[in-house]
């Protein structure tokens, strides 16, 4: 099992309708996440000192084949819809890798 933390920004102006989203998360989107191999998942939300709202979200990994598990999510016509509400309320962070929207974070500490 591998644990993962991102980070990614939220629009102001989106804060409720992300909020409203994720209350009610469409059920073929929750089943992908776990065929994908993705457990415990959590999403936090804090305005951070610079007055920006941030997203923080945290999984852990269970698959063997994180490359293919993450396409085959991008691939799912009802994820690829569930995004096209989700991705204008983000904000993605300007320092993120290529490739990524969610912008990983180094694990520095984990206590078992």
């Amino acid at each position: 099992m591998k644990r993962y933390g991102m980070v990614l920004g939220l629009r102001p102006e989106k804060i409720e309708e992300y909020k409203q989203l994720h209350a009610a998360v469409w059920p073929d989107v929750l089943r992908m996440i776990q065929e994908c191999h993705i457990r415990n998942y959590s999403i936090y939300l804090r305005r951070l000192d610079d007055g920006q709202p941030y997203l923080f979200s945290y999984f852990e990994y269970i698959g063997s084949d994180f490359a293919a598990d993450m396409a085959k999510m991008a691939a799912d016509p009802t994820t690829q819809r569930w995004w096209s509400f989700c991705v204008p309320c983000q904000r993605p962070l300007a320092d993120r890798a290529t490739g990524e929207w969610w912008a990983s974070m180094e694990e520095v500490f984990h206590l078992d």
